[in-house]
């Protein structure tokens, strides 16, 4: 007789057990997505309309392209396109650094700073920027001099004539720019609540004053949320330069297409040539500001980059070759 091994009669007795109880693979689930007729049936009777509306602009004579043709690479449409970037770019910068310094002020603890702050909002954001112009455009008949000096029969150090004084760029740019300041100050404090109260605390358990806080731990940390709003102000800020015919100034980009329309009486392409060069600096805008919001978003989104991915797909087969 030949003596069985004990181990082998027992793996022989759980393979077939084991066999029966596996569980067996499900069937692939097969998905039908969601049929929705109606997104289809408005598509396309937008593009219909759309594709009808182009068709009755290019043959309706009114719109006169061949002027629109003539003028949009004119030398002085460019020249006036400068102009209204340089407008944009000096009085955000106006705005941005006097709305950082009014929105700090009104988070201070000092009451004459939150006041001070307080009402310069409430003026600038309460008034109409065509009335603020206006008012910069009298204000050589307002102040006809300034003096600086000691006050009450004291001497004077400087002397400014404001009625000989031909500075329409300058007023536009200040005007604009105090405009600006105002909403910009909301939108910095809003970045600055944004911030945990944590982040505080911890800056002022290193010692730091309330003014380090804010300019080295707060704000740096505020930009995610201060960024987007910016560049929409910025945006609109292009696009609000074309009010300082109320200053006046007409060497902008649509004063520049306004002059040229009352020479030749055909204000509509050369306002469809205007409209074309704002929408064209808009969308590098836009373009910009996209960039720049994904920059200051780094580290907050959860969803992983294409360079990413591939980063953790090489690790991953690393750690596993080493295994």
């Amino acid at each position: 007789m030949s003596s069985l091994d004990p181990e082998k009669s027992t793996d022989a007795a759980a393979a077939p057990a084991a066999a029966a109880g596996s569980p067996t693979e499900p069937a692939p689930i097969k998905a039908v997505p969601l049929r929705r007729p109606g997104r289809w049936v408005a598509a396309i009777i937008i593009v219909i309309l759309v594709v009808l509306f182009l068709y009755g602009a290019a043959t309706n004579g009114a719109y006169q392209w061949k002027t629109y043709w003539d003028y949009l690479f004119d030398v002085r449409i460019f020249h006036g396109m400068l102009v209204t970037l340089e407008l944009t770019v000096l009085a955000m910068v106006i705005g941005v650094v006097l709305g950082v310094t009014l929105a700090v002020m009104r988070l201070s603890p000092n009451p004459v700073l939150r006041s001070a702050s307080w009402g310069y909002l409430w003026i600038f954001r309460g008034t109409p920027v065509y009335v603020q112009l206006l008012f910069w455009a009298l204000f050589p008949s307002i102040y006809k001099v300034i003096e600086l000096g000691i006050p009450f029969g004291g001497p004077h150090f400087t002397h400014w004539n404001i009625q000989q004084l031909q500075a329409a760029f300058l007023f536009a740019t200040i005007g604009l720019g105090l405009n600006e300041s105002a909403y910009m100050a909301e939108i910095v404090r809003a970045g600055i609540n944004s911030v945990g109260e944590g982040q505080r605390e911890a800056s002022t358990a290193l010692g730091m004053s309330w003014g380090q806080t804010m300019w080295r731990t707060v704000l740096p940390q505020s930009m995610r949320v201060i960024i987007p709003p910016t560049g929409n102000e910025l945006i609109s800020m292009l696009k609000t330069t074309s009010l300082v015919t109320a200053i006046p100034l007409t060497t902008d980009l649509y004063g520049v297409a306004q002059t040229i329309s009352a020479v030749n009486f055909r204000p509509i392409p050369l306002l469809l040539v205007a409209a074309t060069w704002y929408l064209v600096i808009t969308s590098v805008l836009m373009i910009g500001q996209y960039y720049l919001e994904r920059h200051y978003s780094r580290g907050v989104n959860r969803q992983l980059t294409a360079r990413q991915l591939r980063a953790l797909a090489e690790t991953t087969a690393v750690t596993e070759a080493g295994k």
